[in-house]
């Protein structure tokens, strides 16, 4: 998250005109105007005209997406927008006033009453962590934070370290209190600290989602840093919103294309933030179980209901690995998932796909295999 927001008057940018082209990339995704042909014989999703609204917030960009027409209230789209840097502000662990940092300093020496939002927040974020059996983990700030200091100081951590961080962390040291009227949260352990980077763009798609279908605006398509996704309606009459999944070893390639309506989306990969150290390659997403980085996979996509669980459920499925995700889905059915497992020397990509119907997944390539 960044750590303060733009402007006003540099906030509210708009673009309209002619459709545009890889206007969503991600480690996985963008929308484009027309999708390049396929070897799949089924029609592909073209993308059409759109306008945007464009803010910058929590270190990244976030978009809205429209579709042109004369009674589209901008004005809607541009507070919601304006709502992801007031979320940014209570979220933020970067800013010392921010509601979670306060929790952050004062939760171990009692209970502190926490807004109900971040409350349900911060408490369903401690529940995907015991789903995922620690796989996601909204208290691996300070793990976060040694690799990155390790990073810079050209080295890796020490198993002391990491046992230390092991041994201060855990949501079981969380203890979360609703009596119907306040909530409120305790820490049980001196060093715990909740992060909600993992999760907290995902949220904000959310919370803005919801104030523009409370406000009438119901086709729409927005975006944050260009990995996390949240899509309502329709866009260009083909049933929903066309993104493009990138394939990690050549990113200016396309490897497939999903269709999303009234979902979230995200990605995470591998290829684009790691660091070399003794001629090892470590990469950015870290498991909080062991402490180390984790490979196995190039990329995870993930489509959920809501875009704050494909946030979490992206990073956790990259530390799972593809048996466990697969179960996962198998027992979820209601999140689907893209998995795009590192290839073994001289292989080509042998994507995954875990729940995602056919109708709504356009590969460029044939023979993929699916489960």
């Amino acid at each position: 998250m960044s750590d303060e927001p733009s402007q006003s008057a540099n906030r509210r940018e708009f673009l309209t005109g002619k459709a545009i082209r890889s206007e969503i990339e991600n480690a996985g995704g963008q929308l484009a105007d027309r999708l390049t042909e396929s070897v799949d014989d089924r029609a592909e999703p073209c993308g059409g005209d759109t306008i945007r609204l464009a803010t910058e917030a929590m270190a990244c960009e976030f978009s809205v997406l429209l579709n042109p027409a004369p009674e589209n209230r901008l004005h809607i789209a541009s507070d919601a927008l304006d709502l992801v840097h007031q979320l940014e502000d209570q979220m933020s662990v970067y800013r010392e006033h921010s509601e979670l940092s306060e929790l952050n300093r004062q939760a171990f020496d009692g209970d502190i009453v926490v807004e109900e939002q971040l409350f349900l927040l911060l408490r369903r974020a401690c529940e995907l962590c015991c789903k995922t059996e620690g796989a996601f983990d909204p208290t691996s700030g300070p793990l976060i934070a040694l690799w990155r200091e390790c990073r810079s100081d050209g080295r890796i951590p020490t198993e002391a370290e990491l046992e230390k961080i092991a041994r201060d962390r855990g949501v079981r040291h969380v203890e979360f209190n609703d009596d119907n009227e306040t909530q409120s949260i305790r820490f049980h352990q001196r060093d715990i600290r909740l992060d909600l980077g993992g999760i907290g763009k995902g949220y904000a798609l959310d919370r803005a989602g919801q104030f523009m279908v409370e406000n009438g605006l119901n086709d729409w398509l927005i975006h944050g840093g260009h990995s996390s996704i949240l899509a309502r309606g329709d866009h260009n009459n083909i049933g929903g919103w066309p993104v493009g999944i990138r394939n990690p070893l050549f990113p200016k390639e396309r490897l497939a294309t999903v269709l999303l309506r009234d979902c979230g989306f995200s990605s995470s990969g591998s290829g684009t933030q790691h660091f070399r150290q003794a001629g090892k390659r470590y990469g950015h997403i870290l498991d909080p179980r062991t402490g180390w980085p984790v490979d196995g996979m190039l990329s995870v996509s993930v489509i959920a209901p809501i875009a704050a669980e494909a946030d979490a459920l992206s990073t956790a499925f990259f530390v799972l690995g593809l048996e466990n995700t697969r179960r996962y889905c198998d027992n979820h059915p209601e999140i689907s998932a893209l998995l795009i497992p590192t290839p073994r020397r001289g292989r080509t990509l042998e994507p995954v796909v875990c729940g995602i119907p056919d109708e709504v997944l356009f590969f460029n390539h044939a023979d993929v295999p699916t489960e």
